[in-house]
């Protein structure tokens, strides 16, 4: 389940939609008094605004029942100066370095597979969200976004790449891992699996604890708001085409892209034949019957579900290519997706990988930055995350091999001659979500947690951000060294694009030539309309009442029409990160 961050302390300037460049004394002077100055709009500071949350944001109209969504003004510019003060004048300055996009948790879901297990959402939300089986169309409107986007706000420069880190596909399944690639990369697919007929989820079986969108039924998001839609699911069933990223992009493991339900382990094939079977658990006859599950699969013992007396369940169409990937797979895929020449061959796989089942590798962002991808599932299951023992050591001989200066266990600054590196990590879990130390029994060894992780980063000067996801917030956290700004770097946590906010992130690296770099951070959503008629059966529409219906879902309620709790705080969305330049 997502965790909320740990707490931060937070000294931050205001900038209100972009600093005119004359007053950036004004807003180096105010910021060492910790005040909050607007002196004049962000898009003053920018090459564009256009199409990212800078401009305007989609939100719930208010936080009074079932809302539709409305252009909001745009979120403003904050900038942080948790590890060192900005200068003047650094907008005239200031060279770019890379300029990237993350993605993450897409969560693309085949939501009539029989390997799901909807009816816990009473207990745990995530279980079941009314707005899944829109989820396809909602991620090719975000490909569709970034590709219309010209390059890095602040600093005008092209994309490099885009990253996605992680819970790409929802419960690993071999067809949400086809439509996920073929999303990103560009084809066309119809979003359904089984029956080619008929939809058969928990949403067409007349059940009121699920959203029924073209039943008369009052079920619990019928009386809640949400509103009758007819032939719904006839549109989804169409086919569609995503154009597919149109610059190099990376892929990182998350644990549902490893694991039965992003939980149980991926060598855990004793419910494989549920995937492919045709009997849909839709709970169970009483408390007695739930026991005797959970008791054998706990037990190890092979689970039949043709005995209606042990579950409730639903017969559906059985489709083989439900079935669960594996790691190997799962890379293969990439490789296979990726064409001949691309920049990005295996979209960061290689075949090495392949033969090693090794999820983790390094990429080239931009020259003299380096990204770091890591593989934080751990193969004995569970939802958080750590790195193996191999990983680790292999993590530390990557640093050390980019760092000309770095510190010791004691603090002491050593030094060797290689050639220097600034480097940007990637994971699907964060620094406190990293904390299941189970060790599998696949040979790698013991774990590494985040703490670990945390303290390993801050030996190398040159390590200027670890990007995240899996919490489905919006989150920024300062890693401070208070005897030396140098040895500081950001932590970057991005909401999920599954549940709402549903955004990604642009992710710019500027050298400002005056002892500082900036990480600029700016929000963007889809390409999709606020607001759009039941009725519509166009991509775009439907990609619409993705964001509608999960900006309203039920266990993740708005607090106030400024967003819900998974937006973050001002300082988690739009900033302008602050830190020491290495080699000052």
């Amino acid at each position: 389940m997502p965790e909320n961050r740990p707490d931060t302390h937070l000294t931050n300037t205001t900038i209100g939609r972009r600093g005119f460049l004359g007053g950036a004394t004004l807003v180096s002077a105010a910021a060492l008094l910790g005040t909050d100055v607007v002196p004049g709009h962000a898009a003053e500071r920018t090459h564009s605004i256009a199409g990212t949350t800078l401009e305007q944001v989609g939100l719930p109209a208010s936080n009074d029942g079932y809302q539709r969504i409305v252009a909001h003004k745009g979120f403003p510019l904050r900038v942080r100066e948790d590890m060192i003060s900005a200068k003047g004048g650094r907008d005239d300055r200031r060279t770019a370095l890379a300029s990237f996009v993350q993605v993450t948790d897409l969560h693309v879901t085949d939501v009539q597979s029989p390997m799901r297990v909807e009816f816990m959402h009473p207990l745990a939300g995530p279980a079941f969200r009314p707005q899944e089986p829109l989820g396809p169309l909602g991620t090719a409107s975000l490909v569709r976004r970034i590709n219309s986007l010209p390059g890095g706000p602040f600093t005008g420069r092209k994309f490099d790449m885009v990253v996605s880190t992680g819970d790409n596909t929802d419960n690993h399944e071999t067809i949400e891992l086809e439509w996920y690639l073929t999303i990103l990369s560009g084809g066309t697919l119809t979003a359904n699996s089984g029956s080619k007929e008929r939809w058969e989820s928990v949403q067409t079986f007349g059940d009121k604890l699920y959203y029924n969108p073209e039943s008369s039924i009052n079920d619990m998001y019928k009386k809640a708001g949400y509103p009758k839609v007819d032939r719904y699911f006839e549109r989804i069933m169409r086919p569609f085409s995503s154009p597919g990223l149109q610059i190099p992009w990376y892929a990182v493991f998350g644990n549902h892209d490893d694991s039965v339900q992003g939980t149980l382990p991926s060598d855990w094939g004793l419910l494989e034949a549920m995937y492919t079977g045709d009997q849909k658990l839709m709970g169970f006859a009483d408390e007695r019957d739930k026991q005797a599950f959970l008791t054998a699969t706990k037990g190890g013992q092979k689970v039949d579900l043709t005995n209606r007396a042990v579950s409730l369940t639903q017969h559906v169409t059985p489709d083989a290519k439900r079935r669960p990937f594996t790691p190997a797979q799962f890379i293969k895929a990439h490789l296979d997706n990726a064409p001949a020449g691309s920049p990005a061959p295996g979209h960061g796989f290689t075949q090495n990988d392949l033969d090693a089942v090794r999820g983790y590798y390094t990429f080239q962002i931009a020259p003299g930055v380096t990204g770091i991808s890591m593989d934080s599932t751990n193969r004995a299951g569970y939802t958080n995350g750590s790195l193996d023992d191999v990983q680790w050591k292999w993590l530390k001989q990557v640093l050390r091999a980019g760092s000309s200066t770095y510190y010791d266990d004691f603090g002491v600054r050593r030094h060797h001659q290689v050639s220097d590196q600034m480097f940007i990590l990637f994971s699907h879990h964060t620094s406190w979500t990293m904390n299941n130390l189970i060790p599998p029994m696949d040979g790698t060894g013991k774990r590494h947690g985040g703490n670990q992780l945390v303290n390993l980063l801050g030996h190398y000067p040159n390590v200027l951000a670890w990007v995240n996801g899996h919490t489905h917030n919006n989150n920024i956290v300062a890693h401070r060294n208070f005897s030396d700004a140098r040895r500081c770097w950001w932590e970057i946590n991005t909401a999920s694009h599954v549940d709402f906010p549903q955004m990604g992130r642009i992710l710019e690296v500027t050298d400002n030539h005056d002892g500082t770099i900036s990480l600029f951070a700016t929000l963007i959503e889809s390409d999709a309309p606020y607001q759009v008629d039941y009725d519509t059966t166009t991509p775009e529409g439907l990609a619409s009442l993705y964001r509608e219906f999960a900006a309203n879902d039920r266990h993740l309620g708005v607090i106030d029409h400024h967003g819900n709790r998974r937006m973050g705080k001002s300082t988690d969305q739009n900033t302008e990160l602050l830190l020491a330049h290495p080699w000052a």
